[in-house]
């Protein structure tokens, strides 16, 4: 039977369950056996890897579901670490793999590395991350990062009346790594007074130094020298 495999890296998102169940039953449909490889890359090239075979009940199960019904890792692979076993064994023609830049940059290496082996396989990356740092059309953004922000702007606009409330100083941060999407998208949506991204720097560095000095800034001057009645400063 016609073999498909699906894979998740990185950290967890919303809606990857919901992408997981819907490509199920795509394939399931069009005569294909679906596998899911739990553990990321590290699953895939393990010696004894966690594979379990997805279902339509399956997929009902966990289309509305949060998190990920299949286990996650951020491991991500030197060359050396690649094996054609499970692809040979299983019989595997297509790799879906669900992640962020990391994720997709594996898939390309290892889609070479396979090809090289007279192992062809096709790869369907699904650019999950709530970094939103991926290349895609303008104005589309990356799975997940619209429902972090949300949930950014719901959590600061809490902590903002907090700070108004008790005349101190917040710092937010956000994850996001060397982008700063997210952080400005969340400061913007609960007018922050100081919103510091990556973006504003050459380094990621240089951007935490900016926050230890705020930080020092904060503990021992700000609640004598604040002027503002609510300051909240997010930060990348």
């Amino acid at each position: 039977m016609r073999t498909i495999a699906i894979l998740c890296g990185g950290g967890p998102a919303p809606g990857i369950n919901t992408v997981v169940a819907t490509v199920t039953k795509v394939f399931l449909k069009d005569g294909f056996r679906v596998l899911a490889i739990h553990e990321g890359y590290k699953g895939l090239f393990a010696a004894h890897p966690e594979v379990e075979e997805l279902t339509y009940e399956k997929a009902d199960q966990i289309y509305s579901r949060g998190g990920s019904a299949i286990k996650m890792s951020r491991f991500k692979p030197e060359d050396q670490d690649f094996t054609t076993a499970l692809f040979v064994k299983e019989g595997i023609e297509l790799l879906v793999t669900i992640g962020g830049d990391d994720t997709a940059s594996t898939a390309n290496r290892l889609t070479k590395y396979l090809a090289a082996h007279q192992v062809n396989i096709r790869n369907i990356h699904v650019p999950k991350t709530i970094d939103n740092d991926l290349p895609l059309p303008e104005g589309i953004p990356t799975f997940g990062f619209t429902s972090a922000k949300e949930m950014g702007v719901t959590i600061g606009k809490v902590i903002k009346a907090e700070a108004s409330t008790t005349q101190n100083w917040y710092l937010l941060m956000s994850m996001g790594r060397e982008a700063g999407h997210l952080a400005f998208e969340i400061g913007k949506g609960i007018h922050a007074s100081m919103i510091i991204i990556p973006e504003m720097f050459y380094t990621v560095f240089i951007t935490l130094i900016v926050y230890r000095i705020f930080r020092y800034i904060n503990y021992h001057y700000m609640n004598i020298t604040r002027k503002e009645s609510e300051s909240i400063w997010v930060l990348k």
